[in-house]
Order: C-alpha cells, then structure tokens, then sequence
C-alpha cells in the first residue's frame, strides 16, 4: 500500500524545516516548534489539517506579526520546493487575510515554490476588485508557476479547496484569463486551463460548450484543452459537446452479445465482461466506445458511474470485440455496497446494451 500523503511531513522534515528558520531568526526555537507540531493530535491530522498546523505552529514560534514573520518566510522559501512548500501561501492565508498588498505579492514568490493554488481563494472572495486584474497581470507573467496561478487559483470548483461561488454564477473573469492562456508554452499551465473548463462546464454548460466550439479546431494544443476540458460533458452524454468532436449518436451501429464473467460477483472482486460491436452503417466511422455502472450506495439509491474504453475510426460491415475488467474493490473515492447493480455499454452517447448484476 502506498504511503499516505499526509507522511510527507515527516519528522526529519520537520526538523529540516526547523533549523532554516533558526538559521534566519535568533528568536525561533526549534525545540519549542517542534513540540507544538508533534501533539497528541497529531498522528489524527491528515494531509491539510497537518499543513495548518504547521502554520499555525510556526506562527506560535516565530517572534514577530505577521510583516515580519512574512519577511522571515520569503527568505526561507528557498531552501524548499514542491507540495511540501505549500504550507508558505498557507501561513499568508491564515495571518495575512487583512493585508492585501502583502500578501499578494508572497503568494506570488510563494507560487513558484509550490502552488499558491489553496491560499489565494479567500483574497479572490473578499477583495475580486484587487485579486482579479492582478491574476490578469499573473497570466502574463515570465514564470509558468504564477501563469498557472492564474488559473489554478480562479477555478470554480477547485478539489480540496474552498469553491469560488461567484465564479460559478458568472464565469466571464475566469475566462478573461483563460483566453490568454490557451496556447501556454506550458503544459502545465495548459492542463489547468483545461481543468479549469471543465470546472466551468458544470455550473454553466452553455458558456463552456460556446468557449469550446470557439477554440476547437485552432490548434494541437487548444484541441487537447477543449477535448478535456469537455470531459464532463461527455460522460454526461451531452450530444452538443459529442457531435463537436464528430460522434453523431449511435445510429447505425449495435452492440451484440454483452456478458458478464459471472452474474454475482463477491465485494471486492474483480469481473468481467466482453461484448461485440457492429458499425453496420456508422455514418463517418467515428466512434466513442464507454460503459457505465450503476453503483448501489448505502441509502439505497443508484449512483451512475462511466468509463471510456475507447474511441476512434471504425470500419463499416467489420466486428469487432471488446474486453474488459472491472474491480469492485473499495476506493478512497468508492465504497461498494451489496444488491443489485447494472452494467452498461454506451456508444456515442448512448445506451445500447445492459447487463444486470448482483454484488454478494
């Protein structure tokens, strides 16, 4: 089993992270630091919980407010690098929300360290008047870090953060930025403006798909935007996202012979199933191959989940076969439930095939 994240803060880490702040200011002490973080509470914290700690910890440790704490953290910044450093834009989140201009401009060094992604969210919710032109100017900026801040930072539905409940309602600001950085030099940046798309995609479908249609067809690296960026869209079936990338629904093609290794299938087990597909007369040939389970939660209720298999050119009058496993082990994103459950094969968009299933 891989170790968990949360590990990454580890003793020797921490220990690390103790003797550079000794180093740059007389009045911090290691021993005390490290006292505070290593609680009895500790070994219960996980990943971001241990990241506030530690800032808050350090706050407790260091002699100053927060302008001179933050003067101490700019120096120290640069011995550390990755997501280990993310607890620098955390400590400007937690002390330095009432010093705008300060701030802002740490979480800008800060960024290219580690990600300011986290930390900037509240500054965008309680001043969008400075936060918002100044990710415009981030967007332009020579680093790919801060570029990425500007997305990464402005996503509406960022995962693991706070959501940003006016960019949900109107996406124009964000799309200001993502405008400039959809053809990024950086695939780093250009993965973000995706992401950040999709996020767009789920509040305001319409918008998304109008951005989408804009861009596609420009070039390699808007292509690979949209086509991820339209991913929700197209587990959801949506047939204006499909028909953008040349899938015109399913007619003319049939799905024969769907079947499952076993009809119940113990909890946590693998299975599997094949089935065979026939393009008798698919239109262009062009094909987006999907199956979808219908997961039994613990309520009772179904919950439609969908994986894509395939996708691709396929010739007129040929058969062709699929096989595939399927795990119904627990994930940190999952837990199965014992009952019924269905299997689907959906093709274009749509439903063409379902096998029925029992998980004991």
């Amino acid at each position: 089993m891989a170790e968990p994240l949360k590990n990454m803060y580890s003793k020797a880490y921490l220990a690390r992270f103790a003797d550079v702040f000794a180093e740059l200011e007389t009045a911090f002490s290691k021993k005390k630091f490290l006292t505070l973080v290593f609680d009895n509470e500790w070994e219960q914290k996980e990943l971001k919980q241990r990241m506030r700690h530690i800032s808050i910890c350090l706050h407790k440790s260091l002699p100053g407010g927060y302008e001179k704490n933050i003067s101490v953290l700019i120096k120290a910044v640069k011995k550390f690098s990755g997501f280990l450093s993310m607890t620098f834009p955390d400590y400007v989140e937690v002390y330095g929300l009432d010093n705008p201009k300060l701030s802002v401009k740490a979480l800008e060094l800060f960024t290219q360290y580690g990600s300011s992604e986290f930390a900037v969210r509240p500054f965008i919710i309680k001043y969008p008047a400075i936060l918002m032109p100044q990710m415009l100017k981030w967007a332009g900026h020579k680093n790919h870090h801060v570029r990425r801040l500007a997305s990464e930072g402005s996503r509406p539905r960022l995962p693991w953060a706070i959501a940003l409940p006016e960019f949900k309602k109107d996406p124009a600001p964000v799309l200001k930025i993502l405008e400039v950085l959809k053809n990024d030099e950086s695939e780093y940046v250009r993965k973000s403006v995706a992401n950040n798309l999709n996020d767009i995609s789920k509040d305001n479908p319409d918008i998304a798909l109008k951005t989408a249609a804009k861009w596609y067809g420009k070039n390699k690296n808007t292509n690979w935007i949209v086509k991820h960026g339209m991913r929700g869209l197209l587990k959801k079936g949506n047939k204006t996202a499909l028909k953008l990338f040349g899938w015109h629904g399913a007619e003319g093609i049939k799905v024969r012979s769907l079947k499952l290794s076993a009809e119940k299938i113990k909890l946590g087990q693998k299975f599997e199933f094949m089935f065979q597909m026939l393009p008798v007369d698919p239109g262009n040939g062009n094909v987006r191959i999907e199956y979808t389970i219908d997961f039994l939660t613990s309520t009772g209720k179904v919950s439609r989940k969908i994986f894509k298999i395939t996708e691709g050119n396929f010739e007129k009058g040929k058969k062709y076969g699929f096989n595939r496993k399927h795990s119904l082990k627990d994930l940190t994103t999952r837990k199965h439930f014992k009952g019924g459950h269905t299997l689907g094969i959906v093709i274009n968009g749509e439903t063409l095939a379902e096998k029925k299933f029992t998980v004991v």
